[in-house]
């Protein structure tokens, strides 16, 4: 009897040997907007229990440019301490040389469940250097009691949105309301502001500043219509520090009853509908206004996947959190949790889903619309094109010269990148 104890004392002890000789650690770099943070721990700290290894989670920079220039100079130096990146939907083919090919690790049925659109987005030269973890959209929420509360309709353009927000702002204001503003959206000079000025120029059939053949399209009569239209939106409907908004300060202050409209990303349904919220039952989601009679509705495709450094030290444990957490299982909480739109398509049918979250029945259509931006054509020179876009857009907005002259200054600009680093 006592050396069967022992023996089993002594297995126990050579497993936890075994299993702590075999565990590694894993740091992966997740985002932090909305509920970013908490989901990536909940998610982790189940897969390291059933693994038994560790996983560390780093928080990159909130603005996607700046994330990207982290990871750039990061990835550059070969720097191993991160093991899985978090990478926007634009970024496969600017950073694909530094990360491990998943479909090494990955099964062709795991990768095959996801929306095929971003599969293809992921994969760079036959290879597929990111999995599809949440995929965006821009939308329009909206105060569903304001505009019941004036017999108003959801604006179906961006005129009337114009017109019902300053109607609004300018009865409740009356009422007492004086910090209230019509409409919120991502202002600041970054890839947010890219996303929005990109949705009101496809509106008007501005095209996408860089048509599918590479060639520069920007300075149309309809581009600069709509970056105009948007500029007499400052100070008047939306508040001068729209300027310097990025997601959060849009959501904080459309969440705080500050705004009547706003644009964003799906990921802020569950933090106005909060128990906490001030918002919370009042909000409503519909697609982003179109552009007049003839435009259409334009909404940018966003979207955030895992990828495994070629410099981590443990890729294929890494490839395994990546798989876990851009599974089904993920997704399905993500989606109920952080009301995150899934990238698996056939949750979109969800029964669980869309009773917690009925909206999502509105994304799919929008999904499958969606406006994308001119990654494809312009390749390892899509940043400098979009920096100089949002930088072109935001001086328009800060009333520093006429759309016409600083779309067609655009013009140039995309030319000389075009010149110098060809597309």
């Amino acid at each position: 009897m006592m050396h069967a104890t022992v023996s089993a004392l002594f297995l126990g002890a050579l497993m936890a040997v075994s299993l702590s000789a075999s565990a590694v650690d894993v740091t992966i770099s997740c985002g932090a907007v909305g509920q970013e943070r908490e989901l990536c721990e909940q998610a982790t700290n189940t897969w390291a229990k059933e693994t038994g290894h560790r996983v560390t989670i780093t928080t990159p920079p909130q603005k996607t440019n700046e994330r990207y220039f982290k990871y750039l100079i990061d990835l550059g130096n070969g720097d191993s301490r991160t093991d899985i990146y978090q990478i926007d939907v634009i970024w496969p083919g600017l950073l694909a040389r530094h990360f491990v090919d998943l479909k090494q690790y990955i099964s062709q049925e795991d990768i095959q469940q996801h929306y095929p659109a971003m599969v293809t987005n992921d994969t760079v030269d036959g290879r597929l250097v990111g999995m599809p973890w949440f995929t965006d959209l821009g939308v329009l929420y909206y105060r569903k009691d304001l505009l019941e509360k004036y017999a108003l309709p959801v604006p179906r353009d961006w005129s009337e949105l114009a017109d019902v927000a300053l109607y609004i702002q300018t009865q409740e204001r009356k009422a007492g309301q004086t910090e209230l503003w019509g409409y919120v959206f991502q202002g600041a000079a970054y890839e947010g502001l890219t996303c929005n000025a990109l949705e009101w120029i496809a509106a008007y059939g501005g095209g996408t500043v860089v048509d599918a053949d590479g060639a520069i399209t920007i300075d149309n009569p309809q581009a600069v219509m709509a970056v105009a239209r948007a500029a007499s939106w400052i100070g008047t409907t939306a508040p001068p520090r729209v300027l310097s908004f990025n997601e959060e300060d849009a959501r904080q202050t459309f969440q705080l009853g500050n705004a009547v409209f706003m644009r964003n990303w799906p990921y802020a349904w569950a933090l106005l509908n909060a128990k906490d919220s001030p918002v919370a039952g009042k909000v409503e989601v519909a697609p982003l206004p179109q552009g007049g009679i003839k435009g259409i509705s334009a909404s940018t495709l966003g979207g955030w996947q895992l990828a495994v450094s070629k410099y981590s030290k443990n890729p294929a444990v890494a490839a395994d959190l990546v798989r876990y957490l851009t599974g089904e299982a993920v997704q399905k909480q993500r989606a109920l949790t952080g009301s995150y739109a899934p990238t698996i398509m056939r949750l979109y049918d969800d029964p669980e889903i869309l009773a917690t979250h009925p909206f999502f029945a509105k994304l799919r259509p929008i999904l499958e619309n969606a406006v994308l931006r001119p990654v494809v054509q312009t390749g390892d020179n899509y940043m400098a094109v979009t920096t100089h876009f949002w930088d072109a857009v935001h001086n328009v907005l800060q009333g520093q010269g006429t759309a016409a002259d600083h779309l067609n200054a655009l013009r140039d600009q995309l030319r000389l990148v075009k010149f110098r680093g060809g597309w």
